[in-house]
């Protein structure tokens, strides 16, 4: 049982009796293949766009669930690049190019659908005309921009050492005139530093970690078994390694897991936590993970760091032992072109390519 799922389409639920009706049958359209998470985005992204056209009276609705089929279809260019904007400047932050990209083709898929897949009771389109078919969306997430980004924003080399060794004891020190901090942090140290250990040698994405029973943990062949991202099949979980060095941190973090979380028999998820006023342990969640990541984070001196920027940093470090085809099968990726990433930060495949240019001309002139 995938359990980021379930509570991924749980919170989806909870958010479709505040959109519109069509939203609702798109979604049901689209969750055999997309994953609930997947959707979750394109959900925010239809709530931001009908509040805003809302606000820019593009829409008479009261509520985001009352914006019409009719209104989407007297949409002009005008109103997309008005959106385009505000989505570029908006007062609380603006979005990147990416980000804007992504919201944009959220959109188009909607319309799509309502323009050439779905139908009314006498087999017209529910969509009558498609506003979004006029826009281009050009593609602006390359392998080599994504990198000149994570540049210097990833842990390198001894750093990846040194962060879990910080977790174990720097942190502690750090904080040796907070009592209250000092005790959650002696309650939680093996745990904190086993979850960034696993990614740092793994590669695994938080989900993936979330996800983890203590049955897919098989620690004497460094193997565990996860539910990938993008596979739906809910009865397969694919293998995978970790280094030597996370089966010692794994070891501790168990030889602790009963006694300090007091986990119930029932509770199979691999990380717990035991909040506060509580007697049992239960599943970490993702946002605690994440949190728990960057309060290190801070005090380490990389504020930047987050939970995926630690899979940045063991693809990486995993690149330069192994080429691109190894490196996408660790990590999960659907293709290789997600994988270039780690080509453009090593600078590996230039250094190497140089370096055969060296020889042959060595070897000529032997």
């Amino acid at each position: 049982m995938n359990i980021q799922k379930i509570i991924d389409r749980r919170k989806l639920d909870e958010k479709m009796p505040d959109l519109p009706w069509y939203v609702q049958q798109f979604m049901d359209y689209k969750l055999p293949d997309l994953s609930p998470s997947t959707l979750l985005e394109y959900v925010r992204d239809y709530e931001a766009f009908f509040s805003w056209l809302r606000s820019e009276g593009l829409s008479a609705g009261d509520t985001n669930a009352q914006v019409t089929l009719e209104e989407l279809e007297t949409l002009h260019m005008d109103s997309i690049t008005g959106f385009r904007l505000f989505l570029s400047t908006k007062s609380e932050g603006s979005n990147s190019r990416i980000t804007i990209s992504r919201k944009l083709s959220s959109l188009r898929s909607l319309f799509h659908y309502l323009s050439q897949i779905a139908e009314d009771e006498n087999f017209y389109p529910l969509l009558k005309r498609n506003i979004m078919a006029k826009v281009e969306i050009k593609r602006v997430h390359k392998p080599k921009d994504t990198a000149a980004k994570l540049k210097g924003k990833i842990l390198e080399e001894d750093e990846l050492l040194e962060f879990i060794g910080y977790i174990y004891e720097g942190y502690g020190q750090d904080l040796a005139n907070n009592k209250q901090a000092l005790y959650s942090y002696e309650l939680n140290k093996e745990r904190d530093a086993c979850i960034a250990s696993l990614i740092l040698n793994s590669g695994l994405r938080v989900s993936e970690i979330v996800n983890l029973n203590i049955d897919d943990l098989d620690i004497n062949n460094k193997l565990l078994y996860v539910y990938r991202k993008g596979n739906n099949d809910e009865t397969f979980k694919t293998p995978v390694y970790f280094r030597e060095q996370s089966k010692d941190d794994l070891t501790l973090y168990l030889s602790l897991r009963h006694t300090r979380y007091r986990a119930p028999k029932k509770e199979k998820a691999l990380f717990v936590a035991r909040p506060n006023g509580s007697t049992e342990g239960k599943r970490m969640t993702k946002r605690a993970i994440q949190a728990m990541i960057i309060k290190y984070a801070k005090r380490f001196g990389k504020p930047y760091l987050t939970v995926h920027k630690l899979r940045h940093s063991f693809a990486t470090d995993y690149y330069l032992q192994n080429d691109i085809y190894k490196t996408k099968e660790q990590l999960g990726h659907a293709s290789t072109e997600t994988t270039e990433v780690y080509a453009h930060l090593t600078d590996k495949t230039m250094s190497q390519a140089i370096e055969r240019r060296i020889e042959t001309r060595t070897d000529s002139a032997d």
